[in-house]
């Protein structure tokens, strides 16, 4: 069995350590854990490993984040993998820092890449990690915010909850999407 885990953010060095980049930073945990290389393919940096009998599938998509649908759907088919085995990694500016959800469905609840993949997918049923960055940010400035690097209280945190995005992603491929909530949302 075939799992994609797409990792949500924007290429490019300054966007690197953006709040918007945490799919990208839990893409590269996974990929540093299970010791394999990230290459160019079409449309997004590609990985795989193999783990509890199931391979991995991992990729950062290159199209930007507002066209994260475009990478998603074309890997989807590529590697022959069902919507139900996605599960995409995104920031969530609805949960306060440090709060990390795995969810079955949902609404784009205005984020961009989100609406891409809706879009490109033609449903909203389809497994998310949301990764919660807060919404400290003035009124109009969200997209400051969410372009915005991390501050120092919350780099101290990060590589924990880096950490335990990574295991989420994991167990959702090893124990499934039910037992993975059932795991992790409760704390």
């Amino acid at each position: 069995m075939k799992i994609l885990i797409a990792g949500l953010g924007n290429i490019g060095e300054k966007y690197k350590n953006t709040r918007h980049n945490i799919g990208f930073k839990v893409a590269d945990e996974l990929a540093s854990r299970f010791d394999v290389d990230f290459a160019l393919e079409r449309l997004a940096y590609k990985t795989y490993f193999r783990y509890a009998g199931k391979t991995y599938v991992v990729i950062k998509p290159t199209t930007f984040m507002n066209l994260s649908g475009k990478a998603i759907k074309h890997w989807l088919a590529v590697e022959k993998i069902p919507v139900s085995n996605l599960l995409v990694i995104v920031d969530d500016i609805a949960f306060p820092f440090g709060v990390i959800k795995i969810k079955p469905k949902g609404s784009h609840g205005g984020h961009n890449g989100l609406a891409d993949i809706e879009r490109a997918l033609g449903t909203t049923v389809y497994p998310r990690i949301r990764f919660g960055i807060g919404n400290d940010f003035p009124y109009g400035k969200q997209i400051d915010y969410v372009l915005g690097e991390w501050t120092l209280a919350e780099q101290k945190m990060l590589p924990e909850l880096i950490s335990r995005t990574a295991d989420i992603a994991i167990d959702f491929g090893k124990i499934g999407l039910e037992n993975t909530m059932n795991k992790y949302n409760t704390k």
